[in-house]
Protein backbone atom coordinates (compact mmCIF):
# COMPACT_ATOMS: atom_id res chain seq x y z
CA UNK A 1 0.00 0.00 0.00
CA UNK A 2 1.22 3.21 -0.53
CA UNK A 3 -1.29 6.28 0.57
CA UNK A 4 -1.07 9.64 -0.86
CA UNK A 5 0.42 11.32 2.06
CA UNK A 6 3.17 10.49 4.66
CA UNK A 7 3.66 12.02 8.23
CA UNK A 8 6.47 13.07 9.93
CA UNK A 9 8.20 11.92 13.59
CA UNK A 10 6.30 14.59 15.42
CA UNK A 11 3.50 13.67 13.60
CA UNK A 12 2.79 10.11 13.88
CA UNK A 13 3.38 10.28 17.45
CA UNK A 14 0.52 13.10 17.67
CA UNK A 15 -1.52 10.58 15.66
CA UNK A 16 -0.77 7.86 18.00
CA UNK A 17 -1.28 9.71 20.87
CA UNK A 18 -5.02 10.97 19.67
CA UNK A 19 -6.15 7.89 17.89
CA UNK A 20 -4.65 4.20 18.58
CA UNK A 21 -6.56 4.75 21.79
CA UNK A 22 -9.93 4.25 20.44
CA UNK A 23 -8.98 2.45 17.06
CA UNK A 24 -5.78 0.46 16.27
CA UNK A 25 -3.82 1.97 13.78
CA UNK A 26 -1.33 0.53 11.48
CA UNK A 27 2.18 2.64 10.37
CA UNK A 28 3.74 1.95 6.78
CA UNK A 29 7.13 2.31 5.83
CA UNK A 30 10.53 1.10 4.69
CA UNK A 31 12.62 -0.71 6.44
CA UNK A 32 14.37 1.27 8.53
CA UNK A 33 12.91 4.29 8.73
CA UNK A 34 12.31 4.16 12.58
CA UNK A 35 8.81 2.79 12.86
CA UNK A 36 9.34 0.29 15.94
CA UNK A 37 11.73 2.91 17.87
CA UNK A 38 8.21 5.41 17.37
CA UNK A 39 6.04 3.25 19.11
CA UNK A 40 8.42 2.25 22.00
CA UNK A 41 8.68 5.95 22.10
CA UNK A 42 4.57 6.19 22.68
CA UNK A 43 4.57 3.71 24.91
CA UNK A 44 7.06 5.24 27.02
CA UNK A 45 5.02 8.61 26.97
CA UNK A 46 1.65 6.98 27.77
CA UNK A 47 3.42 5.03 30.60
CA UNK A 48 2.27 1.64 29.15
CA UNK A 49 4.88 -1.55 28.67
CA UNK A 50 4.85 -2.03 25.01
CA UNK A 51 5.20 -6.10 23.95
CA UNK A 52 6.33 -7.15 20.21
CA UNK A 53 5.16 -9.52 18.14
CA UNK A 54 7.14 -10.53 15.09
CA UNK A 55 4.61 -11.18 12.46
CA UNK A 56 6.64 -13.09 9.72
CA UNK A 57 7.50 -15.37 12.89
CA UNK A 58 4.36 -16.10 14.40
CA UNK A 59 2.24 -19.24 13.96
CA UNK A 60 -1.77 -19.05 14.68
CA UNK A 61 -1.26 -20.88 17.48
CA UNK A 62 1.36 -18.11 19.02
CA UNK A 63 -1.45 -16.26 19.18
CA UNK A 64 -5.04 -18.11 19.82
CA UNK A 65 -2.86 -20.36 21.79
CA UNK A 66 -3.56 -24.07 22.35
CA UNK A 67 -6.71 -25.75 23.77
CA UNK A 68 -7.19 -27.11 27.30
CA UNK A 69 -9.80 -29.24 28.06
CA UNK A 70 -11.89 -28.18 31.51
CA UNK A 71 -14.60 -30.71 32.41
CA UNK A 72 -16.61 -31.83 29.35
CA UNK A 73 -15.34 -28.17 27.18
CA UNK A 74 -12.45 -27.12 25.81
CA UNK A 75 -11.17 -23.27 25.69
CA UNK A 76 -8.05 -21.93 23.83
CA UNK A 77 -5.62 -20.34 26.63
CA UNK A 78 -3.89 -17.49 24.89
CA UNK A 79 0.22 -16.76 25.11
CA UNK A 80 1.54 -16.01 28.49
CA UNK A 81 3.07 -12.52 26.75
CA UNK A 82 -0.33 -11.62 25.45
CA UNK A 83 -2.95 -12.76 27.97
CA UNK A 84 -2.03 -9.90 30.95
CA UNK A 85 -3.72 -8.43 33.99
CA UNK A 86 -2.42 -5.22 32.86
CA UNK A 87 -3.45 -2.59 30.38
CA UNK A 88 -0.13 -2.22 27.80
CA UNK A 89 0.52 -1.76 24.17
CA UNK A 90 0.09 -4.62 21.58
CA UNK A 91 2.90 -3.46 18.42
CA UNK A 92 1.86 -6.34 15.45
CA UNK A 93 5.25 -5.57 13.70
CA UNK A 94 5.78 -6.84 10.16
CA UNK A 95 2.04 -7.67 10.40
CA UNK A 96 1.58 -8.00 6.35
CA UNK A 97 4.51 -10.24 6.18
CA UNK A 98 2.34 -13.23 7.88
CA UNK A 99 0.55 -15.67 6.50
CA UNK A 100 -3.20 -15.64 5.84
CA UNK A 101 -3.98 -18.03 8.54
CA UNK A 102 -1.76 -15.68 10.78
CA UNK A 103 -3.76 -12.53 9.69
CA UNK A 104 -7.17 -14.49 10.53
CA UNK A 105 -6.06 -14.80 13.90
CA UNK A 106 -5.50 -11.20 14.26
CA UNK A 107 -9.25 -10.19 13.39
CA UNK A 108 -10.80 -10.48 16.47
CA UNK A 109 -7.24 -9.38 18.36
CA UNK A 110 -7.77 -6.14 16.39
CA UNK A 111 -11.51 -5.62 15.90
CA UNK A 112 -12.38 -6.79 19.23
CA UNK A 113 -9.24 -6.54 21.24
CA UNK A 114 -10.06 -10.22 22.57
CA UNK A 115 -9.02 -13.63 21.56
CA UNK A 116 -11.54 -16.41 22.77
CA UNK A 117 -12.38 -15.94 26.44
CA UNK A 118 -9.49 -13.32 27.30
CA UNK A 119 -10.41 -9.37 26.56
CA UNK A 120 -7.08 -6.78 26.71
CA UNK A 121 -7.09 -5.39 29.49
CA UNK A 122 -9.08 -1.76 29.67
CA UNK A 123 -6.68 1.16 28.20
CA UNK A 124 -4.53 -1.15 26.02
CA UNK A 125 -3.16 -0.15 22.93
CA UNK A 126 -2.92 -1.77 19.36
CA UNK A 127 -0.40 -0.71 16.72
CA UNK A 128 0.43 -2.69 13.47
CA UNK A 129 3.50 -1.96 11.24
CA UNK A 130 4.13 -3.14 7.86
CA UNK A 131 6.82 -2.52 5.17
CA UNK A 132 5.31 -1.72 1.61
CA UNK A 133 5.62 -3.77 -1.31
CA UNK A 134 7.95 -1.79 -3.23
CA UNK A 135 9.93 -1.75 -0.62
CA UNK A 136 11.52 -5.51 -1.60
CA UNK A 137 10.71 -6.68 1.82
CA UNK A 138 9.08 -10.02 2.62
CA UNK A 139 5.24 -8.83 2.85
CA UNK A 140 1.87 -10.04 1.90
CA UNK A 141 -1.28 -9.19 0.59
CA UNK A 142 -3.16 -8.01 3.29
CA UNK A 143 -6.86 -8.81 3.73
CA UNK A 144 -9.57 -6.42 2.51
CA UNK A 145 -10.93 -7.09 6.25
CA UNK A 146 -8.06 -7.03 8.41
CA UNK A 147 -7.14 -3.33 5.95
CA UNK A 148 -10.86 -1.57 7.10
CA UNK A 149 -10.52 -2.10 10.71
CA UNK A 150 -7.36 -0.36 10.57
CA UNK A 151 -6.56 3.81 10.82
CA UNK A 152 -3.45 3.59 8.22
CA UNK A 153 -0.75 5.73 8.26
CA UNK A 154 2.56 6.36 6.37
CA UNK A 155 5.87 7.58 7.81
CA UNK A 156 8.78 9.15 6.00
CA UNK A 157 12.27 10.17 7.05
CA UNK A 158 12.33 13.61 8.34
CA UNK A 159 16.21 14.85 8.64
CA UNK A 160 15.20 17.88 10.90
CA UNK A 161 13.53 15.76 13.17
CA UNK A 162 15.96 12.67 13.26
CA UNK A 163 18.66 14.84 14.16
CA UNK A 164 17.07 15.97 17.12
CA UNK A 165 16.60 12.49 18.12
CA UNK A 166 20.25 11.92 17.31
CA UNK A 167 21.67 14.84 18.77
CA UNK A 168 19.10 13.58 22.59
CA UNK A 169 20.83 10.01 22.27
CA UNK A 170 25.05 11.16 21.61
CA UNK A 171 25.21 9.68 18.35
CA UNK A 172 28.94 9.90 16.69
CA UNK A 173 29.15 13.48 15.85
CA UNK A 174 30.17 12.57 12.40
CA UNK A 175 27.26 11.23 11.64
CA UNK A 176 25.06 14.01 12.74
CA UNK A 177 27.64 16.64 11.13
CA UNK A 178 27.32 14.71 7.80
CA UNK A 179 23.61 13.95 7.48
CA UNK A 180 23.27 18.11 8.99
CA UNK A 181 25.24 19.15 5.72
CA UNK A 182 23.57 16.64 3.81
CA UNK A 183 20.12 15.76 4.89
CA UNK A 184 18.56 14.53 1.78
CA UNK A 185 21.34 11.35 2.86
CA UNK A 186 19.16 10.57 5.32
CA UNK A 187 16.98 7.93 3.48
CA UNK A 188 17.67 6.26 0.51
CA UNK A 189 14.67 4.26 -1.34
CA UNK A 190 15.75 0.19 -1.27
CA UNK A 191 17.71 -0.36 -4.12
CA UNK A 192 16.46 -3.76 -6.17
CA UNK A 193 19.77 -5.17 -6.06
CA UNK A 194 20.84 -7.03 -2.57
CA UNK A 195 23.44 -4.35 -1.18
CA UNK A 196 23.10 -1.68 1.80
CA UNK A 197 21.44 1.19 1.44
CA UNK A 198 20.53 4.23 3.66
CA UNK A 199 18.06 4.56 5.96
CA UNK A 200 17.53 6.44 9.88
CA UNK A 201 18.73 2.90 11.24
CA UNK A 202 21.60 2.07 9.28
CA UNK A 203 22.97 5.57 9.73
CA UNK A 204 22.91 4.70 13.47
CA UNK A 205 24.56 1.36 12.77
CA UNK A 206 27.39 3.26 11.27
CA UNK A 207 27.35 5.94 14.23
CA UNK A 208 27.67 2.66 16.46
CA UNK A 209 30.84 1.06 14.61
CA UNK A 210 32.39 4.39 14.37
CA UNK A 211 31.99 4.71 18.34
CA UNK A 212 33.55 0.98 18.45
CA UNK A 213 36.24 1.70 16.37
CA UNK A 214 36.81 5.28 18.93
CA UNK A 215 36.94 7.27 15.22
CA UNK A 216 37.75 10.67 16.26
CA UNK A 217 39.76 9.43 19.03
CA UNK A 218 42.15 7.52 18.15
CA UNK A 219 43.75 7.01 14.43
CA UNK A 220 41.57 4.33 12.43
CA UNK A 221 42.98 3.59 8.57
CA UNK A 222 40.97 5.06 5.76
CA UNK A 223 40.48 1.34 4.90
CA UNK A 224 38.38 0.06 7.85
CA UNK A 225 36.35 3.55 7.65
CA UNK A 226 35.57 2.62 3.75
CA UNK A 227 34.12 -1.41 5.00
CA UNK A 228 32.32 1.00 8.00
CA UNK A 229 30.54 3.22 5.76
CA UNK A 230 30.02 0.84 2.64
CA UNK A 231 28.86 -1.63 4.73
CA UNK A 232 26.20 0.22 6.48
CA UNK A 233 24.75 2.67 3.98
CA UNK A 234 24.13 3.16 0.22
CA UNK A 235 27.66 3.15 -1.77
CA UNK A 236 26.96 6.76 -2.96
CA UNK A 237 26.30 8.06 0.35
CA UNK A 238 29.41 5.81 1.56
CA UNK A 239 31.47 7.31 -0.63
CA UNK A 240 30.90 11.15 0.19
CA UNK A 241 30.69 10.26 3.53
CA UNK A 242 34.02 9.10 2.73
CA UNK A 243 35.09 12.15 1.09
CA UNK A 244 33.70 14.35 4.35
CA UNK A 245 36.00 12.61 6.70
CA UNK A 246 38.96 13.46 4.74
CA UNK A 247 38.15 17.30 5.29
CA UNK A 248 37.50 17.01 8.83
CA UNK A 249 40.53 19.40 9.30
CA UNK A 250 38.33 21.75 8.15
CA UNK A 251 34.97 21.03 9.25
CA UNK A 252 33.62 24.39 8.30
CA UNK A 253 35.49 24.71 4.84
CA UNK A 254 31.81 25.27 2.47
CA UNK A 255 30.84 27.95 5.33
CA UNK A 256 34.44 29.26 5.05
CA UNK A 257 33.47 29.62 1.04
CA UNK A 258 30.51 30.77 1.24
CA UNK A 259 32.19 33.44 4.00
CA UNK A 260 34.72 34.35 1.14
CA UNK A 261 37.49 32.78 3.61
CA UNK A 262 38.17 30.20 1.72
CA UNK A 263 38.80 28.82 -2.05
CA UNK A 264 37.27 25.65 -3.28
CA UNK A 265 39.71 22.86 -3.09
CA UNK A 266 41.52 22.68 -6.70
CA UNK A 267 44.04 19.88 -6.18
CA UNK A 268 43.94 16.97 -7.82
CA UNK A 269 44.23 14.93 -4.17
CA UNK A 270 41.47 16.88 -3.25
CA UNK A 271 39.21 15.96 -6.05
CA UNK A 272 36.70 13.94 -3.61
CA UNK A 273 36.80 16.88 -1.23
CA UNK A 274 35.57 19.30 -3.85
CA UNK A 275 32.78 16.83 -5.27
CA UNK A 276 31.48 16.69 -1.65
CA UNK A 277 31.62 20.07 -0.99
CA UNK A 278 30.28 20.95 -4.27
CA UNK A 279 27.16 18.61 -3.31
CA UNK A 280 26.72 19.99 -0.20
CA UNK A 281 26.68 23.44 -1.73
CA UNK A 282 24.06 22.32 -4.30
CA UNK A 283 22.10 20.89 -1.00
CA UNK A 284 22.26 24.41 0.76
CA UNK A 285 21.50 26.22 -3.08
CA UNK A 286 18.17 23.69 -2.81
CA UNK A 287 17.37 24.48 1.19
CA UNK A 288 18.41 28.13 0.95
CA UNK A 289 17.35 29.77 -2.19
CA UNK A 290 13.40 30.84 -2.38
CA UNK A 291 10.85 29.97 -4.89
CA UNK A 292 10.45 32.97 -5.89
CA UNK A 293 12.45 36.08 -6.68
CA UNK A 294 9.98 38.89 -5.23
CA UNK A 295 10.47 40.31 -1.59
CA UNK A 296 13.57 38.55 -0.95
CA UNK A 297 15.50 39.60 2.29
CA UNK A 298 18.81 41.22 1.70
CA UNK A 299 20.69 38.27 3.06
CA UNK A 300 18.91 36.24 0.28
CA UNK A 301 20.00 38.71 -2.02
CA UNK A 302 23.83 38.36 -0.77
CA UNK A 303 23.23 34.57 -0.79
CA UNK A 304 21.90 34.62 -4.49
CA UNK A 305 25.09 36.81 -5.63
CA UNK A 306 27.56 34.83 -3.53
CA UNK A 307 26.39 31.40 -5.14
CA UNK A 308 26.29 32.72 -8.86
CA UNK A 309 29.87 33.66 -8.18
CA UNK A 310 30.92 30.62 -6.45
CA UNK A 311 29.99 28.92 -9.40
CA UNK A 312 31.54 30.25 -11.81
CA UNK A 313 34.69 29.83 -9.86
CA UNK A 314 33.17 26.19 -9.70
CA UNK A 315 33.56 26.03 -13.36
CA UNK A 316 36.84 27.01 -13.61
CA UNK A 317 38.35 24.87 -11.44
CA UNK A 318 36.04 21.59 -12.77
CA UNK A 319 33.59 21.73 -15.79
CA UNK A 320 31.67 18.65 -14.92
CA UNK A 321 31.16 19.41 -10.96
CA UNK A 322 29.76 22.89 -11.79
CA UNK A 323 26.71 21.03 -14.16
CA UNK A 324 26.20 18.73 -11.28
CA UNK A 325 25.37 21.64 -9.06
CA UNK A 326 22.76 23.52 -11.49
CA UNK A 327 21.39 20.04 -12.66
CA UNK A 328 18.11 18.79 -12.38
CA UNK A 329 19.27 15.23 -11.04
CA UNK A 330 17.48 12.90 -8.17
CA UNK A 331 14.29 15.09 -9.61
CA UNK A 332 15.76 18.34 -7.76
CA UNK A 333 16.03 21.77 -9.44
CA UNK A 334 16.59 25.22 -8.25
CA UNK A 335 14.22 27.80 -8.47
CA UNK A 336 13.74 28.50 -12.09
CA UNK A 337 14.38 32.18 -11.43
CA UNK A 338 18.00 31.28 -10.55
CA UNK A 339 18.24 28.93 -13.58
CA UNK A 340 17.37 31.77 -15.94
CA UNK A 341 20.20 34.04 -14.20
CA UNK A 342 22.48 31.21 -14.49
CA UNK A 343 21.75 30.90 -18.06
CA UNK A 344 22.07 34.49 -18.56
CA UNK A 345 25.42 34.73 -16.32
CA UNK A 346 27.03 31.16 -17.81
CA UNK A 347 25.21 30.15 -20.70
CA UNK A 348 28.49 27.76 -21.67
CA UNK A 349 27.87 25.84 -18.43
CA UNK A 350 24.21 25.26 -18.56
CA UNK A 351 24.40 24.85 -22.45
CA UNK A 352 26.69 21.71 -21.75
CA UNK A 353 25.00 20.69 -19.12
CA UNK A 354 21.96 20.36 -21.81
CA UNK A 355 24.10 18.61 -24.49
CA UNK A 356 25.36 16.28 -22.33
Amino acid sequence: MNLSFSVTQSELLDILLNIAPIRPVFIWGAPGIGKSALVERFADMVGLPCVSLLGSQLAPEDIIGIPQIKGETSEFLPPKMIARKEPYVLFLDELNACSQEVQKAFYSLIHERRIGEYHLPKGSVVIGAGNRSNDGAIVKIMSSALINRMFHVQLKANPDQWLQWAYENHLHPWVTDYITQRPDHLFSEPPKTEEPYSTPRSWHMLSDALKEYGAGEREISEEILRILAYGSISAAHAGMFLAYTRQLGNTHLLSDILAGRAKWPSKPEERDVLYFTAQSFRARLLHDLPESRQKMSKEAQHFTHRAKALIKELSLINHEIAQMVVSADEGEVLPEWFMVEIVRDLPRLVKSEGNR
